[in-house]
């Protein structure tokens, strides 16, 4: 079994620290460790964000969805891994999204005030966050050209990759078919023939009331071609 040092560092915004850093920090600050059974619920969609949530063992599923119901995308996080981190802090706070784990899942939580000072104190860890941060908000600007500039492939790709953490795996959009070729504003032949080339290329499977994505690096790797 990883020790604790070996699973903080797989997380990226432990990256570059120390052992005896990381050993320093959790004497001083209160790392809560949580322990949760399949189907428990971790986080509940429009909960305030408090702390900062790390997955340390096995995975869980995450979901988000519109208000009305209509579309609902889900992803699978697995350890090592931090769940929307960008919702500590800003204007919003509150998680968009719910957790569920899958399997017996371990989740290690640090509350804002001692994350904060984490912060203050370290420049790694600044740098870490910061990074993970701007690296989010570009991938913002990156779909926001796409949609502007971008054809229908590139425009579902953004809509789905921005809903999901870069780690995210077996991704599923649920929603009928006609709600989406509405929301991108197109005929039901242009959307069907598109999710069809998008299939072509292993990017996605699909039915009438799900989309499931085979490759979420594939769907980002068209956005970067967009943007080159």
């Amino acid at each position: 079994m990883n020790s604790m040092y070996e699973i903080l560092m797989g997380l990226p915004l432990f990256k570059g620290v120390s052992h005896e850093r990381i050993s320093e920090i959790i004497e001083k600050a209160k790392f809560h460790f949580l322990k949760y059974l399949p189907e428990q619920q971790i986080i509940t969609a429009g909960d305030t964000c408090t702390h900062i949530r790390f997955i340390i063992s096995g995975s869980a599923r995450i979901q988000i969805e519109s208000a009305d119901g209509r579309f609902k995308v889900a992803q699978t996080l697995k350890a090592p891994t931090v769940i929307a981190p960008d919702y500590l802090f800003g204007k919003v706070t509150q998680y968009p999204c719910s957790a569920v784990a899958i399997e017996p899942t371990g989740i290690l939580q640090i509350s804002k005030s001692d994350y904060m000072t984490i912060l203050k104190t370290d420049q790694i860890f600044m740098f870490n966050y910061l990074n993970l941060l701007s690296t989010n908000a570009q991938k913002s600007i990156d779909g926001i050209l796409s949609l502007t500039n971008g054809n229908l492939e590139e425009r579902i790709a953004f809509w789905i990759t921005a809903l999901t953490q870069r780690d995210g795996e077996d991704i599923t959009l649920a929603c009928k078919q006609r709600d989406l070729y509405a929301l991108f504003g197109v005929q039901r032949s242009s959307f069907i023939a598109t999710l069809e080339s998008m299939r072509q290329k292993n990017l996605i499977e699909f039915d009438q009331n799900q989309i499931r994505v085979i490759s979420r690096r594939e769907l980002m790797s068209i956005l970067d071609k967009t943007t080159e």
